[in-house]
Parts: structure tokens; C-alpha cells; sequence
């Protein structure tokens, strides 16, 4: 009996799961350690650079030579272009710059701001170690070829704190993420994206407009029905709750609930740990109407009277629509709502060039 209790199923996952936790923490240190040799690679040759001739041939040549005897002594991984990388990632994250009038013109120091020029190698990991690289080097080779260093910081504190792969990490880049918030939001929040990343603490903050749902691979015109694109959302629903943000986790479609004899259906309901709510999500094809935004309100109200609990906070209601009129929202819903909203959404990756004329807009209103 005791050596049945000894291999029980839960005590050789937990081992497993241990297992498998310590090789991803190696994988991590491996990761953490390569950039910042390679940080600091780069931070040689620029020293290299400026202590020697400052000719754009000069530079070459050293890229030249290193490159010869790097691969000579480690093998591949060190081409001419590879260093010129890791050259970049050392400009791109040494010096202290201003941020773009996007997050108020306020300093920004990157995470190597601690570091000081010096010659010797050793020093200089011993240096690095205590500065802040926690991604991988291929999210930082995207990330330095931002030009808008406030956005950069952004997609690396989200990166860093939800764990984002290099895929999440380009999706989220490719859907303009960054930018839809940007657009309902004040200047002071803005400025706390780059410093502190998306923070939720209030219904509002939880919302993007529009939402982009590129993943479901429906075209852009409203050739599909609600149940159709219900259906998507479902089957990618990993890509979904990436799109919705931080805190969401999963509780149903079509969830039903009845009263005087009649039955009523949610499209999709989710629950925030961060807001500690449930969020109640419509789908609508086509343009909103008010007949849309009464409809959840009654949805939002029968949670709130019969299904969330005393210590949650009240239930939020989203209606997703291709289209809606914010006058028409705002005089259907009362005055100081902060329960019901209404977004749009996208079935096609967005152009940062449009966003970044709609939040040029927003700024002169």
C-alpha cells in the first residue's frame, strides 16, 4: 500500500512538472546570458570603432576580422551580419534618449543605463548581469528596430511580463497594439504605457478599439454569420484571449439563463482576475443598434443580480460590431456608465499608417 501511495499519478507529475520547470529556467539563463555577451560584443566594437578611425571602412574591416575569428573559434553564429546586430542592439540600448511627444517628452533610460564604458570583458558581463535583459535574443532583434523608443519599452515590459513568445510578441506588433491603446487613452496614460506597460484597473482599461481579429482568417466584408464567427473565435481561442489581454480567462459560450419562462443565450462569457468581474461578450455583424445595447444591459444586469458574487465586482458587458455610432451609444446608455461598451472589430491586420493618423486626430480634439 505504501509503495502504491509512493506512485500515485499526481506525485510523478508534480516530479515531471519540477523537471520540466528546471530545464526551462536553464533555457532561460542560457537566453539571459547570450544577450548580454552579445550587448556587450556589441559595446566592444563600437569602442573598438571610436577609438580607431571613425570611416565607415574601418568599421567594416573589424566586422571583418572578428567575424573571421569568431567562426574559426566557435563555429557558426558570428557572420559579419550578426555582429553588425549585436553592434545595433549596444546603440539601441546603451544611451539615455527622449522619448517621442507620444509619451510627453519625458527621459527615458534603457535597461543598460547602469553600465559604464570599459575595456575589460569580464567587468563588463560582471555589469551586465545586473541589468534587466529577460527576453530572448530574437525578440531583442525585433524589438531595436522600433524607431519609437516609448513603443519599443512598451512591447518589452508586456513581453517580458506575460511571457510572450516571438510569435505573440510579432502578432501583437503586427496588430498595432501599442497604437489602439494609445488612441483612448490621455497623455498621462500613454506616458505610464512605456514605463509601467498596460496596466488594468478599471473596466476601461481592459478595452481596445477596435479589437483585430485577423487570426480567424474571415475576409474583412460581413460575408459570414455571428454563429460563423463565434465559431472561429472558439477554435482559436488561445489567439483570442491574447487578443482580449491580461487577466481573461475562459467560462463558456452560449451560456443560457432563463427567467419568466424564457431563455436567453451569451455569445461568450470571460472572467477577469484582475478586475475580478465576469465580462459578457456580444457579437454583432454588421452596425450596432440600440436595440443591441439594450439587450446587454439586460445580460449585464441578471449577472449582477443572480450570478456574481458579493465580493466580485460588478459584470461588464462588450459589444463587438464591425460598426457603431458613438453618438448613438452614448445617448442609449446612461450617464456615467462604466459597465456596457461597444468596439469595433477587425478581420484584417490594421495599418499602423491609419492609426497613427487617427491618434494624431485624438490629440487635437
Amino acid at each position: 500500500m505504501k509503495l502504491q501511495k509512493a506512485t500515485q499519478p499526481d506525485f510523478l507529475q508534480r516530479v515531471v512538472n519540477l523537471l520540466h520547470e528546471a530545464r526551462k529556467t536553464v533555457v532561460r539563463g542560457v537566453n539571459q546570458t547570450m544577450v548580454h555577451t552579445y550587448f556587450a560584443i556589441g559595446r566592444m566594437i563600437v569602442e573598438q570603432e571610436q577609438g580607431g578611425q571613425t570611416r565607415a571602412a574601418y568599421g567594416e574591416t573589424i566586422l571583418k576580422q572578428l567575424s573571421k575569428r569568431l567562426a574559426k573559434e566557435f563555429g557558426r553564429g558570428f557572420s559579419v551580419d550578426n555582429l553588425q546586430n549585436m553592434r545595433q542592439f549596444y546603440l539601441s540600448y546603451s544611451i539615455a534618449q527622449t522619448v517621442s511627444a507620444q509619451s510627453g517628452n519625458s527621459k527615458y533610460e534603457t535597461v543598460s543605463r547602469k553600465l559604464v564604458p570599459t575595456s575589460n570583458s569580464s567587468t563588463a558581463l560582471t555589469n551586465l548581469s545586473t541589468n534587466g535583459f529577460q527576453l530572448s535574443w530574437s525578440h531583442y532583434l525585433k524589438l531595436m528596430r522600433m524607431d519609437d523608443l516609448a513603443e519599443r519599452r512598451f512591447y518589452e515590459i508586456e513581453a517580458t511580463a506575460n511571457n510572450w513568445s516571438l510569435r505573440e510578441l510579432q502578432r501583437q506588433c503586427d496588430s498595432a497594439l501599442y497604437q489602439r491603446l494609445v488612441l483612448s487613452r490621455n497623455k498621462k496614460a500613454v506616458k505610464l504605457l512605456s514605463e509601467k506597460g498596460h496596466i488594468i484597473e478599471k473596466p476601461e482599461d481592459a478595452l481596445k478599439d477596435p479589437y483585430i481579429l485577423e487570426f480567424t482568417g474571415l475576409p474583412e466584408t460581413p460575408a459570414y454569420s455571428e454563429s460563423a464567427l463565434e465559431q472561429k473565435l472558439i477554435d482559436k481561442l488561445q489567439y483570442f484571449l491574447l487578443e482580449l489581454g491580461k487577466g481573461f480567462t475562459f467560462v463558456g459560450r452560449q451560456v443560457r439563463f432563463t427567467f419568466d419562462e424564457e431563455h436567453f443565450k451569451v455569445d461568450l462569457v470571460f472572467y477577469n482576475r484582475l478586475l475580478q468581474c465576469f465580462v459578457l461578450i456580444d457579437l454583432k455583424i454588421g452596425k450596432l443598434k440600440h436595440q443591441d445595447l439594450g439587450q446587454m444591459q439586460m445580460y449585464v444586469h441578471y449577472y449582477d443580480r443572480y450570478v456574481k458574487l458579493e465580493n466580485e465586482n460588478p459584470t461588464i458587458g462588450i459589444i463587438l460590431c464591425q460598426d457603431k455610432s458613438e453618438t448613438l451609444v452614448e445617448i442609449t446608455l446612461p450617464e456615467g456608465n462604466k459597465q456596457i461598451f461597444a468596439s469595433k472589430y477587425q478581420t484584417i491586420l490594421p495599418s499602423k499608417a491609419v492609426l497613427k493618423r487617427l491618434i494624431e486626430r485624438s490629440k487635437e480634439k
